[in-house]
């Protein structure tokens, strides 16, 4: 996995327009974008898709899309991000083209393991810390089990939820390969700035 920064899109958030302030993470040197607009319209995520790809493209950066295969699949991502109530990762793996990259959003070391023997090429663990956006599911789990998901997984783990620059470090330490973040870059006053931020954290500035 050539990413330790995963920053995963909730359009609500941004203070202009999501292809704009991703354009400036990208520009800040953000190397992978999860298209996450669930409420969106599958014409109108295909419409955001294709300028998300345009702009990662250009910037040689990966764009994966969540839950939605076909879309990815249209317009040329990279991959996709499998959620609960997607196609099981074998079914998505039976589908998807040479290099086509399958994250899973997992919960619990026996999800990390299954999804990893069905063919994820990484995990996204959480909530370690709190989130507004993850309090659905479920309470923080904290770093101790994100220790123990990153050392039973035989693919990278990513933590989320609840991450800031200083928790990127105490993630990493506690074993994750890198992170994924929503607010703490979308809803900052220069997002640039904050991709700059993660990215010093994580060591790839």
């Amino acid at each position: 996995m050539d990413f330790a920064l995963y920053l995963v899109t909730d359009r609500r958030l941004c203070r202009g327009g999501l292809a704009e302030v991703v354009e400036e993470c990208l520009a800040a040197g953000l190397r992978a974008v999860q298209l996450r607009e669930k409420d969106l319209s599958v014409r109108d995520l295909l419409g955001l898709a294709r300028a998300l790809r345009e702009s990662t493209r250009r910037h040689g950066a990966r764009l994966l899309v969540n839950d939605r295969a076909d879309v990815a699949l249209a317009i040329g991502a990279d991959g996709v991000q499998r959620t609960h109530d997607s196609l099981p990762v074998a079914a998505l793996r039976a589908i998807a083209p040479p290099g086509f990259l399958l994250g899973a959003s997992v919960h619990a070391l026996d999800e990390a393991r299954a999804a990893a023997g069905q063919g994820a090429d990484f995990l996204v663990f959480g909530p370690v810390w709190d989130s507004p956006s993850k309090r659905p599911y479920g309470a923080p789990q904290g770093l101790e089990a994100l220790s123990a998901v990153a050392a039973g997984s035989a693919v990278p783990v990513l933590a989320i939820g609840g991450i800031n620059p200083a928790r990127a470090r105490e993630a990493l330490d506690a074993g994750a390969a890198g992170v994924a973040v929503i607010s703490a870059i979308l809803a900052a006053e220069r997002p640039a700035e904050a991709t700059r931020a993660f990215l010093d954290a994580l060591g790839r500035a």
